[in-house]
């Protein structure tokens, strides 16, 4: 064979390992902002991975804290949270990944309306020795501007429901879309 030959082979019989990855941390990710999107604080902990740091106004460690800093979302009268990934990337050596997309956070001011925010997270994911990956930093900010229709398309109800997938996790299983 000669080189090109071995190159395409080469780089056809890894592409494919590179996409599921990536498609794990998706999913994974995905599953993660529905455990928000449905208050199901147990399934929320367990996409926490033992050592993570979340960096916000402070910085949260572990899932009890984690959980403990984002309980105001697990409430019926708090803020409501959706984030979907955009960017996935993974190392090479499928241990580690990063997720960033757009969130959009819904309030209320003083009247009662809605007041929407919307921002950028990051995320990054570290695989196990199960294969379950875990979140172990996050950190968001503040957009200047409402993101661009397009952006705001991927947090529409069934955007992205064509690639769908099972996430299963300490609490139970989470139909990611």
């Amino acid at each position: 064979m000669t080189t090109r030959t071995w190159l395409a082979v080469l780089l056809f019989s890894f592409s494919p390992v590179f996409a599921d990855l990536s498609d794990d941390v998706r999913c994974r990710e995905t599953a993660f902002s529905q455990s928000v999107e449905n208050k199901d604080i147990s399934a929320f902990e367990s996409f926490i991975d033992d050592d993570a740091r979340f960096v916000g106004a402070s910085i949260s460690r572990g899932p009890a804290e984690i959980s403990d800093a984002w309980s105001v979302f697990f409430t019926d009268e708090g803020p409501r949270i959706k984030w979907r990934p955009q960017v996935i990337e993974v190392l090479e050596n499928g241990n580690l990944a990063l997720s960033r997309g757009p969130y959009k956070m819904i309030t209320q001011d003083s009247d009662g309306k809605p007041v929407v925010q919307w921002g950028t997270f990051n995320s990054v994911w570290r695989k196990h020795s199960d294969d379950t990956w875990k979140i172990v930093f996050d950190a968001g900010n503040v957009a200047a501007k409402a993101p661009s229709e397009d952006i705001q398309a991927l947090l529409d109800e069934g955007a992205d429901s064509a690639r769908s997938c099972n996430v299963v996790h300490d609490a139970g299983t989470i139909t990611a879309p």
